[in-house]
């Protein structure tokens, strides 16, 4: 990837020379054997208001969310977490927790398509989640 940078703005000068930028991985990427089930935003199936997630979100049904049961928090899997799900080509964020009943799951939200939610079903996969390196920048490559 490369950046225009200005060379003598300030001088009225017009060229502009290419910068290359040296990409850092801002997240540490890990995998995990979980059980992913769905659920739907319709009252019958939550404890509150149906599209009201746990850390205050409120949920469209197009959006691309997932509730992790509570064991998961401390793998890294808390509000805002990317994750790939292995069936599924979108990245997914990390909305709502499950109840404290369950272990090592996922909840896929599908809106209000309570069919959709019942096809899925339950599926033992694969997930891969991003934790955000504290120190992880995009430098500016000085050559």
């Amino acid at each position: 990837m490369t950046v225009l940078v200005p060379l003598g703005a300030s001088t009225g000068f017009s060229c502009q020379r290419e910068v290359p930028l040296k990409r850092v991985e801002t997240h540490h990427w890990y995998g995990l054997e979980v059980i992913a089930s769905a659920y739907n935003s319709v009252s019958w199936q939550t404890d509150s208001l149906a599209n009201l997630a746990a850390w205050g979100d409120t949920l469209k049904p197009d959006m691309k969310v997932i509730a992790v049961s509570r064991d998961l928090l401390k793998y890294g899997l808390t509000h805002n977490t990317m994750v790939k799900i292995d069936t599924f080509p979108d990245t997914f964020y990390v909305k709502d927790k499950m109840h404290r009943k369950w272990r090592k799951r996922i909840d896929i939200y599908m809106g209000t398509d309570v069919k959709k939610a019942r096809e899925w079903g339950k599926k033992k996969l694969m997930i891969c989640y991003a934790v955000p390196k504290s120190d992880s920048v995009i430098h500016n490559n000085d050559e």
